[in-house]
């Protein structure tokens, strides 16, 4: 990997998170990804440069007597502008998420996502928290995205650092990456978490940007290195389940069967993750549209079903289970009842 300490761009660290693996984890999303998921729960991460948002419930520029100013005045790139409503407008394409603009906000309504790095940062970042997830079944890091291994040599030097003090370590990717790469992080991965999308490839393509090819063939050489080498340690399966694109149970079946004919060594869980729309604000803030924006939750009754057909479609090789939030929990409680039939 080289003499150099290797550096990332960090967009997020959380803790006590129980979402990414089993137990109590601390996990770091990195920036960038080569897939660009019409549904993507963290629009934030896709772009591999740093980014700024705007949270324009903070901003003062229209609401006092001078229009505040400041990062206008701060911006070298000239990438600011009034807006019609007396707020701030940027132009994208003229940002370069260099972040003068975030330091001289006095509301912090502009914000720089992304933080370089270095791996011994970030291990000793994940590693505070370790005395709360050692007490849990299993509880560590993982690291996530974006995709994680597109930065695979600050990934690798990260994941080694906190194996080497003894922390369970996960790595959340969706298959497109190139194997050597793969292979490389696989070594210090006591947990793949493998994201698979949409089973036709064609659909893939029209929802993520790139087809299904490289996600298979790389999760069946995932298969053929757990049937040879103890590491990774253990596999789960992750789908979601996204109304009017994933949520078909002829993409369950189709992806079960590809499960049941792997049949991959310690293989713990497939997940199915109920979409959901708490991230719409992101894209505002992002300047960006969100087609679905307007896409209902998923219902428990839907989801049970589509678990139905995981389970058969992988004939019964792994445990199926679904998380997250669906549209009975939103409902007001007089609609629920009526729902379902109560008096």
């Amino acid at each position: 990997m080289g003499d150099s300490e290797p550096t990332g761009l960090v967009l997020q660290v959380q803790r006590m998170s129980t979402e990414d693996g089993p137990g109590l984890r601390s996990t770091a999303f990195l920036k960038g990804c080569p897939l660009a998921c019409a549904w993507c729960h963290n629009p934030e991460s896709i772009d591999p440069r740093p980014q700024i948002q705007r949270i324009g419930l903070r901003c003062i520029a229209a609401s006092t007597g001078d229009g505040c100013g400041a990062c206008l005045r701060s911006c070298p790139r000239g990438a600011l502008a009034r807006a019609a409503d007396g707020g701030i407008g940027i132009d994208r394409s003229a940002c370069d998420g260099c972040g003068e603009c975030a330091d001289a906000c006095p509301a912090g309504a502009m914000e720089l996502l992304g933080e370089r790095m270095g791996a011994r940062a970030l291990a000793a970042e994940l590693l505070k928290d370790r005395d709360y997830y050692r007490r849990s079944d299993r509880g560590g890091v993982t690291l996530s995205g974006g995709e994680a291994s597109a930065q695979s040599s600050f990934a690798f030097e990260t994941l080694r650092l906190c194996r080497e003090s003894g922390a369970h370590t996960a790595l959340d990717t969706c298959g497109v990456v190139s194997w050597a790469t793969l292979e490389e992080l696989y070594a210090q991965v006591d947990l793949v978490l493998y994201d698979l999308k949409e089973a036709d490839p064609e659909r893939h393509r029209a929802f993520t940007g790139l087809d299904n090819a490289l996600v298979f063939e790389n999760l069946r050489k995932t298969v053929s290195l757990m049937r040879t080498s103890p590491m990774p340690a253990a596999l789960w399966i992750r789908t979601p389940i996204v109304p009017g694109a994933t949520d078909r149970e002829e993409n369950l079946l189709e992806l079960g069967a590809l499960i049941a004919d792997l049949a991959p060594p310690r293989l713990e869980r497939w997940e199915l993750c109920a979409f959901n729309n708490l991230c719409a604000e992101k894209y505002r803030r992002l300047g960006m549209e969100w087609e679905f924006a307007q896409a209902p939750l998923m219902r428990a009754t839907d989801m049970e079903t589509l678990a139905g057909a995981a389970r058969r479609g992988s004939r019964g090789l792994v445990d199926v289970s679904w998380t997250g939030s669906t549209a009975e929990a939103s409902e007001p409680a007089s609609i629920k009842a009526e729902r379902m039939g109560s008096p």
